[in-house]
């Protein structure tokens, strides 16, 4: 199990095709781990980059933190996993809250940033985010189960079954996760949003809650598209070969 010491903790990461080029980094979402992306995903961007993919803190194989879910706090995280691994510049994708700390990354540390790719990211603000998260957190466990067993041909333990119920009732009732995120309930309103220059690829889906974020972010961001897929907020799940082969495409463009 790769585990690099960031920022004093300990953060589980996985590397793909280490050899590439150019890097992309994915950041996954709230209540999940990083085989969101590694799975299906990530194999397919990894016939042509190099792919990093990490927990966050609390999250999968990561060690559990009490406090600093904050955007300030997670992308000061992920960019000294940048300097850890000496990438200066890599193209960064985030799914719902990965989202926002890329989103987050952009504005705070563009030099970092090649191209900036953005998969249902809530607004905070929107009273439905915590339904969302709620649903999404159940779907993404049934999604990681099948594919566990699919991938390693072992049925999941009853043991690590509840690990993972564990993990959501410890970050939901015993971190600082619900006060950060309350404090960030005006993300999508700060001027600092419109500061983002880099090209950004916007992708929700047709029946997502989270669309009109998306419709409202590329209003935005200067050299922003959204493209919907069809699906609801669980997309990558939903849609992993589409999510796939959109964000091949936009990496790749010149």
């Amino acid at each position: 199990m790769p585990v690099l010491t960031i920022n004093g903790r300990s953060v589980h990461i996985q590397e793909l095709n280490k050899e590439a080029a150019e890097t992309i980094v994915l950041v996954h979402g709230m209540f999940s781990n990083l085989s969101v992306y590694y799975f299906n995903i990530a194999p397919l961007l990894a016939t042509k980059y190099h792919v990093v993919l990490y927990d966050l803190k609390s999250h999968g194989m990561s060690e559990k933190v009490l406090t600093g879910y904050d955007l300030t706090s997670m992308t000061n995280d992920l960019l000294a996993l940048l300097e850890a691994l000496n990438l200066q510049q890599v193209h960064l994708g985030g799914y719902s809250f990965g989202g926002l700390i890329a989103l987050k990354m952009a504005i705070r540390f563009p030099e970092c940033i090649n191209k900036l790719a953005v998969i249902e990211a809530p607004d905070p603000n929107d009273d439905k985010t915590r339904g969302i998260i709620d649903e999404y957190s159940r779907e993404f466990l049934e999604h990681y189960v099948e594919n566990f067993t699919d991938t390693t041909k072992v049925k999941m333990g009853k043991r690590q079954m509840e690990r993972n119920h564990r993990m959501y009732e410890y970050l939901f009732y015993q971190t600082s996760i619900k006060t950060d995120m309350e404090f960030e309930k005006n993300f999508f309103g700060s001027p600092a949003i419109e500061s983002i220059k880099k090209p950004a690829l916007l992708l929700y889906g047709t029946d997502s809650n989270c669309l009109n974020a998306g419709k409202h972010l590329e209003g935005l961001i200067e050299n922003a598209s959204l493209s919907a897929v069809p699906g609801d907020h669980n997309i990558p799940i939903q849609q992993p070969l589409v999510i796939a082969e959109a964000l091949l495409n936009f990496f790749q463009e010149k």
